[in-house]
């Protein structure tokens, strides 16, 4: 009879609680063909093909049974080969590419059966700071998090970093040996290495890979947080708040993360400590987008001294922070949607109505439409942020009756006619919907 995996795994997660140090010894015999069937079930339909060019919808019950329980047999035969993820790119800040590697359908539900083992093994050890892809977690905490920092911190300065590439330059024998710290089971991370070392196809051509895991496979975001929980988090709370007088305090969000610090001296070691230890474990930081800003209370009086019109700004997981006081002349950080996450939403918005405005009926519009403005507010709608979800309120309904009126050689509506037809068919007004301020 098989394990029953499920069961296992709030065992493993009881057992770790209970024995922190605890190291695992046998882990491999967890990924049965019960298990990945389960998994299975829980991939996400609709999502890009891998090298084989099949998508999980195009498999029959009858034939992924038979594939999972073959596969299920080679990995316990040591004989399963992770296939090379396929290259595609999307569009990032800045008019940049952002390279994904997209696992086949397979391989996809082992990364997945094994990042569900890991995550009971680690989700315990991980940080509070840590926030990036954990259960539980999200980026409005995150911020909440920031905030409750700055305002309630002795706090002056913030180092605003950026890793370089980190996702392509994980070091693969130091990840190992960050499994290492728990886990013993010698057949568990043989697989992971080969997942790490499957290569990358694109237009027809392998590439090894000698180092970093790909954007877009199921395991990389765990790995990549048990990477900088023992290379960053660990390190600064053993190591840096240890060996400085003043406040200092990290906040990370998988590979982007701030630091907020008391004194400017203890800021700039800090900062010089960081790209050492950094450069130790095969990363480095972005020169041009790694800096040390003035920012707190007092910055906004210490600028005035210098000549300058306000206190800098930092942008996190898609805001810009910046100093700003209450009616009744109190200190207190704002947020406001970044610039460039402002103008990508404009873009997208832009090229989506184009590209639908004579493929489908309106009212399959209207639904998408929905859905995409009711997204953008749950995320951006936080304290603070009405005037930037406002704007791109306006903006969205100037598109929609720019585009949508092009569905023909004749006009669909004028301004009176699409006025009654948003009575009739309305569409989600701005609206906040995670609050920020004065939850400490």
């Amino acid at each position: 009879m098989e394990t029953n995996t499920e069961e296992k795994l709030i065992l493993i997660a009881k057992r770790v609680k209970e024995d922190p140090k605890d190291k695992f010894t046998s882990l491999v015999h967890l990924l049965n063909a019960d298990y990945l069937k389960n998994c299975y079930k829980q991939l996400k339909r609709g999502k890009a093909a891998g090298v084989d060019g099949r998508r999980a919808e195009s498999y029959t019950n009858e034939e992924i049974n038979r594939v999972l329980e073959e596969t299920a047999r080679s990995i316990q035969a040591k004989r399963y080969q992770p296939k090379p993820v396929k290259r595609v790119y999307i569009n990032k800040e800045g008019g940049k590419l952002r390279p994904l590697g997209i696992p086949t359908v397979v391989d996809k539900v082992v990364q997945l059966g094994v990042t569900r083992i890991l995550e009971q093994i680690y989700e315990s050890e991980f940080l509070p700071v840590s926030y990036g892809y954990r259960k539980c977690k999200d980026p409005h905490q995150c911020l909440k998090e920031i905030n409750h920092m700055i305002m309630g911190q002795k706090l002056n300065w913030i180092i605003d970093a950026d890793i370089k590439g980190f996702f392509d330059n994980i070091n693969h024998e130091w990840m190992i040996r960050c499994l290492n710290e728990k886990i013993v089971d010698p057949n568990l991370k043989e697989l992971i290495s080969r997942f790490l070392k499957a290569g990358i196809m694109e237009e027809g051509r392998l590439s090894k890979a000698e180092e970093g895991t790909p954007q877009g496979g199921i395991i990389s975001p765990l790995l990549a947080n048990i990477y900088l929980h023992y290379v960053l988090d660990l390190w600064f709370e053993r190591r840096v708040k240890t060996h400085i007088k003043g406040f200092a305090q990290i906040v990370r969000f998988a590979d982007d993360f701030v630091i907020g610090v008391q004194h400017k001296w203890e800021a700039d070691r800090i900062l010089k400590d960081l790209a050492e230890r950094l450069k130790r474990f095969g990363l480095e930081l972005s020169l041009e987008k790694t800096r040390i800003i003035e920012f707190g209370r007092f910055a906004c009086g210490n600028v005035k001294r210098t000549g300058s019109k306000r206190p800098k700004t930092f942008d996190f997981l898609g805001f810009t922070h910046y100093c700003s006081k209450t009616k009744d002349g109190r200190y207190m950080i704002r947020l406001k949607t970044a610039r460039k996450r402002v103008n990508r939403a404009f873009i997208e918005m832009n090229l989506w109505l184009k590209s639908v405005r004579n493929l489908t009926k309106l009212e399959n519009i209207w639904k998408t439409l929905v859905l995409k403005m009711q997204g953008h507010y749950n995320y951006y709608g936080v304290s603070g942020n009405f005037e930037s979800i406002k704007k791109f309120y306006g903006k969205t309904l100037k598109l929609i009756f720019k585009w949508l009126n092009r569905r023909s050689q004749k006009k669909s509506w004028n301004m009176e006619s699409f006025g009654k037809y948003l009575k009739t068919y309305p569409l989600p007004e701005p609206k906040l919907t995670y609050a920020i301020y004065n939850t400490w």
